[in-house]
């Protein structure tokens, strides 16, 4: 079995949404890390030296190759990304190898069987 990584980077109001349509789509979990920071193609506007943003949080899956491009298409769609200014990225890596994954193997197994 083959993995992508998926990081999404979305604002912290849509966290909630995306992990929720990941799993949906067959992702069997996913790593959080809250508070990240980022700038598009203009520099965030401040107000007396603070900087006027929203907080954004890094989403990261590990998920079988065959369900990758089905759980990033829903990502951008859950999160606005083709449609609102500024409201984040994802893209996928691809995994050389993954330990630690042997309980979800069985189940993805089945998923993977009825997407193909």
């Amino acid at each position: 079995m083959h993995f992508k990584l998926i990081i999404a980077l979305v604002n912290d109001d849509k966290t909630d949404a995306v992990l929720k349509a990941a799993r949906e789509h067959g992702a069997t979990g996913a790593t959080v890390i809250n508070h990240a920071r980022g700038e598009g193609l203009e520099p965030m506007k401040s107000f007396f030296g603070l900087t006027l943003e929203t907080q954004r949080d890094m989403v990261m899956l590990l998920v079988e190759e065959h369900l990758a491009r089905l759980i990033l298409e829903t990502i951008a769609d859950v999160a606005g990304f083709e449609h609102e200014k500024s409201a984040g990225i994802a893209f996928q890596l691809d995994v050389e190898d993954a330990i630690g994954i042997n309980h979800q193997v069985q189940q993805l197994s089945e998923v993977v069987k009825e997407t193909i």
